[in-house]
C-alpha cells in the first residue's frame, strides 16, 4: 500500500471535489470581502455628496426603492451615473494593472506607465484639439478614438518589443518610451491648437468623472461584461507564466500566445476607462500592489485588484469633492497625489532588492 504524504502550508487547505481540487486561502476572500465594503461605503458617500447633501441613510433607502421623489431623481439621475462610472474605471485600471504586473513580473509595469492610456490621450487630444474640423462627430466619437489610440500603442508596443518572444524587461523599456513620446506629442497638439480646444483638452487628459450620465455608464458596463469574464477564464496561466520560459513550455503551456492575449486583454480594459473619464493616473499601479500585499499573494490576485482599483477611484472621487472646500479637482489629480509617492517607494524599494 502505497502512502500518500500531504504537507499542510499555514493558511492553505487543500479541496477536492471528485477529480477537481485546488486550495482554500481564507486570507484572499477576506480581503476581497474587506474590499467590497469599502467600496461600498464609498459609492454611498459619493452619491450623497453634493449642493443638495443627502445622508448615507437617505442613499440607501433611496437604493433599496425608498427615498421621496426628489431623492430618487438626485441618486439616480444626477449623481449614481457618476460614482458607477468611477466604479467601472477603476474595476478596468485594477484588473488591467494585475494581469500586466503579473505577465511583465515587475511591479512597475502598468498600462499608464507603459503608454497606453498617453496613447488613448494623444488620440482624444487630437480629435479635441482639431473639433473644428471634424464638427459634431468629434465629441460623439472621442470614447472610440481614446479606444483606438490605446489600442494602437498597445500593438505598438507589442510589436516593438517582439524579439522571438517577448520578455518583460524590453516590454518596460518600449512602454516608457511610447509614453515619452505620446506624452510630448500630445503637448504639441495643445500648442498649436485653438486655446478653447487646448482648455478642453486639458480637462480630460486630468482625468474626471465631472458631467458623467448614463451614456457614459452603459457602453463602458457592457464592454467590461464582456471582457472581465474572458479575461479571467484566460488568466488561468498566469501561475505558469510566474516561471521561466522553459518550465512554462515544459507544463505545455504557449508562452507568446498566452502573454499576447492577456497583455490584449489588459490594453483594451485600460483603454475603455480612459475613453471614459480620461487618463486616471496610478490606479493600474497601486491597486494590484497593495491587493497583493493584503492578501500575501504571489502575485497580484485579480479580482482583488479589480475591486481594490474601484475603491481607489470612487474614494478619490469623494476627496476630490470635499477635502479642498469649494473647490473639486478632477478625479486624476488626486490619484496622481496619492500614487506618485507610492510610485518612489517602488522605485526604491526595487533598488535595493537588484542591490541585495
Amino acid at each position: 500500500m502505497t502512502e500518500v504524504l500531504e504537507t499542510r502550508v499555514p493558511g492553505r487547505r487543500p479541496v477536492r471535489a471528485g477529480p477537481l481540487s485546488g486550495v482554500w486561502r481564507a486570507r484572499p476572500l477576506l480581503v476581497l470581502l474587506g474590499a467590497l465594503v469599502v467600496l461600498l461605503a464609498a459609492l454611498v458617500l459619493d452619491i450623497g455628496i453634493g449642493a443638495y447633501p443627502i445622508s448615507p441613510g437617505q442613499v440607501l433607502a433611496t437604493l433599496f426603492g425608498g427615498g421621496d421623489r426628489a431623492d430618487q431623481v438626485i441618486v439616480y439621475t444626477l449623481r449614481m451615473p457618476r460614482a458607477l462610472t468611477g466604479l467601472l474605471v477603476g474595476a478596468a485600471l485594477g484588473l488591467a494593472g494585475a494581469i500586466t504586473q503579473a505577465v511583465a513580473r515587475n511591479p512597475l509595469a502598468s498600462p499608464d506607465m507603459l503608454g497606453i492610456t498617453s496613447g488613448a490621450g494623444f488620440a482624444a487630444t487630437a480629435v479635441i484639439v482639431f473639433g473644428s474640423t471634424f464638427g459634431a462627430a468629434s465629441a460623439a466619437g472621442l470614447p472610440l478614438v481614446a479606444l483606438l489610440g490605446g489600442l494602437l500603442a498597445g500593438l505598438a508596443i507589442y510589436a516593438l518589443a517582439y524579439r522571438g518572444g517577448v520578455d518583460s524587461y524590453r516590454i518596460v523599456l518600449v512602454g516608457v518610451g511610447i509614453t515619452a513620446l505620446a506624452g510630448n506629442a500630445t503637448y504639441w497638439l495643445l500648442t498649436v491648437g485653438d486655446v478653447n480646444d487646448a482648455g478642453r483638452a486639458m480637462v480630460w487628459l486630468t482625468g474626471s468623472l465631472n458631467a458623467r450620465g448614463w451614456e457614459h455608464v452603459v457602453p463602458t458596463a457592457i464592454a467590461m461584461g464582456v471582457l472581465l469574464p474572458l479575461t479571467l477564464i484566460g488568466a488561468h496561466v498566469l501561475g505558469a507564466l510566474g516561471f521561466d520560459d522553459d518550465t512554462v513550455r515544459g507544463l505545455g503551456v504557449r508562452t507568446d500566445l498566452s502573454r499576447g492575449s492577456l497583455l490584449l486583454g489588459s490594453v483594451v480594459l485600460a483603454s475603455i476607462a480612459t475613453a471614459a473619464a480620461g487618463p486616471v493616473q496610478f490606479v493600474a499601479l497601486a491597486a494590484p500592489q497593495i491587493a497583493m500585499r493584503l492578501a500575501r499573494a504571489p502575485r497580484p490576485p485579480l479580482v482583488a485588484s479589480l475591486v481594490c482599483g474601484a475603491a481607489l477611484v470612487v474614494w478619490a472621487d469623494v476627496l476630490s469633492r470635499t477635502a479642498f472646500g469649494t473647490l473639486e479637482l478632477p478625479v486624476g489629480v488626486v490619484t496622481a497625489i496619492l500614487g506618485a509617492p507610492y510610485l518612489i517607494y517602488l522605485l526604491i524599494r526595487r533598488y535595493r532588492e537588484d542591490r541585495a
